[in-house]
């Protein structure tokens, strides 16, 4: 048997026709014994489950976050590692755990074998590696993927079309948040729930110092109109907020969202999901084993 099984999600990211041979020359130069598979998306989580069934020591995810976090879900609180080839178009998580865009370069840093333990946080049973949000967010992914499937957008500007629609629909939800069993009212339109600390300032926005602080990163924006919305965000990339933009709730471990709506969209690493509410956050520390520099 292999020492590794490498899964890739063919239609995951910036994955090209040539990735599977890409992959396997990558790997063999860097001397990582291990299966490729080419799957659906649908199929990556169900192979990862698989091989930890075997008792494979290594999976490696060869995509984008989708497919890390997905994969990531079925080797939580286990012995199997996880390695990161990273084929997305942002590849956020692999980047805050200093794994570079370049295929030989990643391979090399699978051979090493170094082994970090880091936090996943979960949503209702359902594991995410980056961040979740329920509010104008989730409205602008549902947009920008019905845009590319309809119309054969690319993600670039299907994107810039849904945050120029999003905001033209503007709107904010009453939310009851309970943070570490203390109740907290929001009136907000963005409620941002990360999996650990997120930096919100240039040159270094939506990057992540750390993994394993063992802390969920909550941010309610307060802004109830669309200008401030929009002003507030200005401000809080150029490191210039305001008390009563974004605010911080800090020490949060469990987070509880509930509201009067029957369903809430919430994007979990970019894919947009529905849940009833209510919606339970927790962080998971040291949940995952992941080789990285």
């Amino acid at each position: 048997m292999k020492n590794a099984v490498t899964i890739i999600n063919a239609g995951g990211g910036s994955v090209g026709d040539d990735a599977e041979e890409q992959v396997r020359a990558a790997l063999a130069k860097a001397g990582v014994d291990a299966e490729v598979f080419v799957l659906g998306a649908a199929k990556c989580a169900e192979k990862a489950k698989e091989a930890v069934e075997r008792g494979v020591p290594l999976v490696i995810a060869a995509g984008g976050d989708g497919t890390v976090s997905a994969i990531a879900g079925e080797l939580v609180d286990g012995d199997t590692r996880l390695g990161i080839l990273p084929l997305g178009t942002l590849n956020h998580f692999a980047r805050d755990l200093g794994i570079p865009d370049d295929l030989d370069e990643a391979a090399q840093i699978l051979a090493a074998g170094k082994v970090q333990s880091v936090d996943l946080a979960e949503l209702n049973d359902r594991i995410f590696i980056n961040n979740s949000a329920i509010g104008l967010y989730p409205m602008m992914v549902l947009d920008r993927d019905a845009q590319q499937r309809r119309l054969g957008r690319s993600k670039w500007l299907a994107l810039m079309v849904a945050s120029f629609r999003t905001l033209a629909r503007f709107r904010h939800q009453r939310l009851r948040l309970t943070v570490n069993g203390r109740p907290a009212p929001a009136d907000t339109p963005l409620l941002f729930v990360g999996n650990n600390d997120y930096q919100l300032e240039l040159p270094n926005a939506g990057s992540r110092d750390s993994l394993n602080d063992g802390m969920l990163c909550v941010l309610v924006m307060r802004s109830q109109s669309r200008a401030g919305f929009i002003a507030a965000t200005a401000r809080a990339l150029v490191g210039r907020t305001r008390g009563n933009d974004m605010v911080r709730l800090d020490g949060v471990t469990s987070l509880r969202v509930d509201s009067h709506r029957s369903q809430l969209s919430v994007s979990l690493d970019g894919e947009t999901c529905h849940f009833a509410p209510p919606l339970d956050y927790r962080i998971r520390p040291g949940a995952l084993q992941v080789i990285a520099p």
